[in-house]
């Protein structure tokens, strides 16, 4: 299938479910997971249950991104975001590739993988945990505000966004129509609001403050510019 606002092609991949390794590793600066999914695909209810299995994690940030480009199958999924679906354009662009689908699964903002294998996965969080800490990310909430404090543990950092993400822990939904027609299929970590809220050289240590609902999970990003790497995270939940 071709995606019409965009050259990106978009492809639905069939699936299998199985259970991930989940033993609790306690951490400040968790292994984040991007899944790339939506309501109106077949083939993501085993990746969103994959990523449902992650939440209860210390050293992993899972969260799920509700694309919008299968919403004309007949299903509108009221958690997607054409942001989103740009999101993940933007990593097939920076990996030169001319396709997008769902569902799939971005490790730390640099490993792609089809978001139904929990043994790749295990495998890509563990390579990932196991990388030397770059960034000192703090993160702490002054009523509606959060104080954001960074400073860098190595050198030669690129330039960073900081991005400020806002996510509902779970919700079950019956889908009527479309591809999942029938279902009720719960979600987990799923993403409401993103936005970059600030800009850092990677070199000086910095402290700035974004506003966040008080009663929301919020979490924080530091990737490199452009769709790169993400050199650390912190949530609040």
């Amino acid at each position: 299938m071709s995606f019409a606002p965009s050259r990106i092609a978009v492809a639905c991949f069939a699936a299998f479910s199985a259970t991930l390794p989940g033993a609790a590793i306690a951490g400040d600066d968790p292994v984040v997971v991007e899944l790339f999914t939506s309501q109106g695909c077949s083939a993501c209810p085993p990746a969103d249950e994959l990523l449902g299995e992650l939440v209860d994690r210390d050293d992993v940030l899972p969260l799920a991104l509700h694309v919008d480009y299968w919403d004309y199958l007949g299903w509108k999924d009221r958690f997607a975001s054409a942001a989103y679906s740009e999101r993940q354009k933007g990593y097939a662009r920076r990996a030169h590739r001319r396709t997008v689908y769902t569902p799939e699964m971005i490790v730390d903002g640099e490993t792609a993988l089809m978001g139904t294998k929990p043994m790749h996965l295990a495998d890509l969080i563990g390579k990932h945990a196991d990388q030397p800490e770059e960034v000192d990310l703090q993160v702490r909430r002054e009523g509606t505000m959060l104080v954001i404090s960074l400073r860098s543990l190595t050198e030669d950092l690129p330039r960073c966004d900081i991005h400020l993400v806002t996510y509902t822990p779970n919700e079950t939904v019956a889908i009527e129509r479309g591809e999942n027609a029938g279902k009720e299929i719960s979600y987990s970590h799923i993403v409401r609001d993103w936005k970059v809220v600030g800009g850092w050289d990677g070199e000086s240590e910095i402290e700035l403050t974004a506003e966040a609902a008080a009663d929301r999970p919020v979490a924080v990003l530091v990737q490199g510019e452009g769709f790169g790497p993400i050199f650390a995270a912190a949530r609040l939940r």
